[in-house]
């Protein structure tokens, strides 16, 4: 997939947002935690990070009720394996988690972050 597909792409996948993925970019945006720069819908290899810091190597990523099917558990484990081999560390939260709990959610992301950066 060329650029400008992938471009395309993440930007229809912000368009699909739903309440809990725009509450916790609201609080990622910006450099807002930590100074940490995240992106949203970030292409890694065949795939599109919820949310991406590059400079911790920090794939944050929300699941929502279809994750709880067996085959989307099947397929996230695979996918999360991918992303993880190519050298990025991978989080995941429930929606729900973000929509009752956003202080932990960030306080979890703040402490995974800094594994993938210098002390």
């Amino acid at each position: 997939m060329d650029r400008i597909a992938r471009t395309h792409r993440a930007q229809e996948l912000r368009q699909a947002d739903f309440v809990a993925p725009k509450r916790l970019w609201a609080q990622l945006r910006n450099r807002k935690l930590d100074g940490l720069k995240f992106r949203r819908e970030h292409p890694i290899g065949g795939y599109y990070a919820d949310f991406a810091c590059i400079e911790a190597k920090l794939v944050v990523e929300l699941d929502g009720l279809s994750h709880d099917l067996e085959a989307a558990a099947t397929r996230d484990r695979h996918r999360e394996r991918e992303i993880e081999a190519a050298g990025w560390h991978v989080i995941r939260f429930r929606n729900r988690d973000v929509l009752e709990d956003l202080s932990r959610v960030l306080a979890d992301i703040s402490k995974a972050a800094g594994i993938g950066r210098d002390q």
